[in-house]
């Protein structure tokens, strides 16, 4: 998978000041990370359409007890491709982290009212510092995952944003949902390396 190549900083992107929400269970969605879906109910498939005709965006809203969790990443469709039974194939690419403020729309679909969610300033040495760490600490890749985790890492290591790199490592390396969770409302980039850091110590233990 080639990172760097399809990687865009989240200043190139006006958010709108709402966006369709697809609400599934356990799925944390990262600011710099493809997420494929297979998008097949009816209310998504309207949802999808209404996001091609406007700005090609919409977020996925992760299950709580109370309804949805606030903090989620506006996503861009960068592909979709619809089957011959109305069903479709869509590749979201996470622009930013943002905050659900309410809803403007229930049903068919949600559309959610969103704001950006600013992240803390964070010394840049010290976040380079985190992502060595980091990366020192993924899976050794295997004989039949050798190639691609090497590229991934080539990829990863040759990134500028380090910031963005805690985002890419903890959606393809972190499986535990409560951590994803913790990971994507954290708003600091040196405590996210450094809870990123803690689980994937834990992966190796």
């Amino acid at each position: 998978m080639d990172i760097a190549s399809k990687t865009f900083s989240a200043t190139q992107f006006v958010l709108p000041r709402s966006l369709p929400v697809i609400v599934l269970d356990g799925c944390y969605h990262f600011p710099g990370c493809h997420l494929p879906l297979f998008i097949f109910e009816e209310r998504y498939r309207l949802m999808l359409d209404h996001a091609l005709h406007t700005d090609r965006m919409f977020c996925v809203g992760v299950c709580s007890k109370d309804d949805v969790l606030p903090i989620t990443t506006a996503g861009l469709v960068r592909a979709s491709v619809k089957n011959s039974d109305g069903t479709s194939q869509v590749m979201l690419y996470g622009v930013r982290r943002v905050r659900i403020t309410g809803w403007d729309q229930m049903d068919p679909f949600r559309i959610a009212r969103i704001e950006p969610v600013i992240t803390r300033d964070a010394p840049t040495e010290s976040l380079r510092t985190l992502k060595s760490r980091a990366l020192d600490l993924l899976p050794h890749p295997t004989d039949d995952s050798c190639e691609s985790m090497q590229q991934m890492r080539k990829e990863l290591e040759m990134m500028d944003e380090a910031e963005g790199v805690c985002d890419i490592i903890a959606f393809h390396f972190v499986r535990r949902k409560a951590a994803l969770r913790a990971l994507l409302e954290e708003c600091c980039p040196q405590r996210r390396y450094e809870r990123l850091i803690s689980e994937l110590k834990k992966a190796q233990d």
